[in-house]
């Protein structure tokens, strides 16, 4: 397999990854949209004991959905600086440079590879 090869074949993955983290988003916010719909309906101030009990179960929420956003953040910069590799790479090449060592890929990323 040549080089541009592997290059495109990295970047078809990264577009199917990117392609499944969306769906799972969009499940999230579904879920998400059912789990407010229903604390709305059924979580009031008579629910709780006490007013920090009425604090702490929010609280508790709110972190799950930050640790999934972290988690998410942390995915995607990865995945960010994988296709800055291929990118960078694609630029040293000596086959003419940027992103025209990719069969001709150069316009879907808004250039011919030259960001200087």
């Amino acid at each position: 397999m040549e080089r541009s090869e592997s290059f495109l074949w990295m970047l078809r993955a990264s577009a199917k990854m990117q392609h499944d983290i969306s769906i799972i988003l969009e499940a999230k916010a579904n879920e998400a949209e059912k789990s407010r719909d229903w604390i709305c309906v059924h979580l009031n101030h008579q629910s709780y004991e006490t007013h920090e009990d009425q604090l702490k179960k929010p609280l508790e929420m709110h972190e799950s959905f930050i640790e999934l956003i972290d988690g998410l953040t942390k995915m995607e910069n990865a995945l960010s600086k994988n296709l800055k590799v291929v990118l960078n790479k694609s630029e040293d090449s000596s086959d003419g440079g940027g992103l025209d060592g990719f069969g001709g890929l150069g316009g879907l990323f808004g250039g011919s590879g030259d960001d200087t």
